[in-house]
């Protein structure tokens, strides 16, 4: 649920334009998240969902435009300042390496470290806190080799927790993993999200789970936003049409009351 209250948005978007060469990629993005907040990015393949992502997370810049993080524009931050107001969880893919979970959740306190790079007790205790709450403790000494796609992807959701960031961006967070680690994984950060009050912008694909878990959807399409609000406000015909090329039709579940959507006979 949404924070219903007056203060100021944690993750700004202000008319934000991004470029690859001479083709623009996006085009005047506004955007305000609370805190508490879920918004779902969606949009079909090389609308600018995950050039959005990498421009938040400063792999990429900005053409014109700012991003802000609590009312200060993240151009300002320096690299170690910027990791300690957001984190990004990546598209699940196969993690490989030496790393046991519990040195890679680790390296999300990599901006907190001192001078000679050792952890302190408060990166310890970080870390063990963002294990239990994703669930991945028991892993800790495991290889990240040896464990599950969908234990990776916790993993992976445990060093940005470590991060200790008010905002957190997750690229399609959900791809490749099977059914139950979808579910698993979407019920967790809805959980986390309310328990720490974290401001979520979420890339995904599967726009049903999307009406499921955000508060607010943004719809892009060819690098520009085509709609912004609720996920019943969003999601409807009209515009996955205009979006997708595709007819779809629209029912309330019967038991969440949550806004679905399904592909028109």
């Amino acid at each position: 649920m949404v924070n219903q209250n007056i203060d100021p948005p944690v993750l700004q978007i202000c008319s934000l334009y991004a470029n690859y060469g001479d083709v623009i990629a996006l085009k005047d993005i506004n955007l305000d998240v609370q805190r508490g907040e879920i918004v779902g990015l969606i949009g079909p393949n090389g609308a600018g969902k995950t050039t959005l992502i990498k421009v938040l997370s400063g792999v990429m810049n900005v053409s014109a435009g700012e991003v802000l993080i609590n009312q200060k524009g993240i151009s300002t931050y320096s690299p170690s300042q910027r990791a300690r107001a957001i984190a990004v969880v990546p598209q699940a893919r196969q993690l490989g390496g030496a790393f046991s979970v519990e040195q890679a959740v680790l390296l999300g306190r990599t901006a907190y470290l001192g001078f000679l790079g050792k952890p302190a007790k408060e990166d310890l205790l970080k870390t063990a806190w963002a294990m239990e709450k994703t669930g991945v403790d028991t892993l800790a000494d495991r290889k990240l080799a040896e464990i599950s796609g969908g234990e990776q992807q916790r993993v992976l959701l445990a060093r940005a927790l470590a991060q200790d960031t008010p905002a957190l961006l997750l690229d399609e967070p959900t791809n490749h993993l099977d059914l139950r680690y979808q579910v698993n994984l979407l019920k967790l950060i809805k959980k986390l999200v309310k328990e720490e009050g974290l401001s979520v912008l979420m890339a995904m694909h599967d726009l049903n789970q999307v009406s499921g878990i955000a508060d607010r959807v943004m719809l892009l399409a060819n690098g520009q936003m085509m709609a912004l609000g609720s996920p019943k406000e969003v999601l409807t015909p009209e515009n996955i049409r205009n979006a997708y090329q595709t007819e779809i039709e629209t029912f309330t579940h019967p038991k969440t009351n949550k806004h679905m959507i399904f592909p028109a006979e």
